[in-house]
């Protein structure tokens, strides 16, 4: 919030799924600084670098999707798959994530 990254409701402007980006690499850049764990500053270092060198290009693709009218296959119970495809529209981003934590389950 103190960068001005929060989800405005414009089509343009950074959604929640930018916000996603930017709350990851923060997380990241902060595990990754962190002193009391160093595997755990290891194995975050590279997603942080990996997030900050893509980061145009996770961006592009986020902003891509935007304004585009989409179907949740339910209102209420809406599918899993197609949620999960619409709120993880950057394969980069996921690739980075998928690869540095592999036991996390998104679907």
């Amino acid at each position: 919030m103190d960068n001005n990254k929060s989800p405005s409701r414009k089509v343009g402007e950074i959604d929640s799924r930018h916000s996603h980006f930017f709350f990851a690499i923060y997380w990241a850049e902060a595990l990754a600084e962190q002193q009391q764990d160093q595997d755990l500053a290891v194995r975050f270092t590279s997603v942080f670098n990996l997030l900050k060198e893509n980061e145009t290009k996770i961006l592009h693709e986020l902003d891509s999707t935007q304004g585009v009218e989409v179907e949740l296959g339910g209102y209420y119970h809406p599918d899993r798959e197609k949620v999960a495809k619409i709120m993880r529209p950057s394969p980069t981003m996921n690739s980075i994530i998928d690869e540095i934590l592999p036991n996390i389950k998104f679907h």
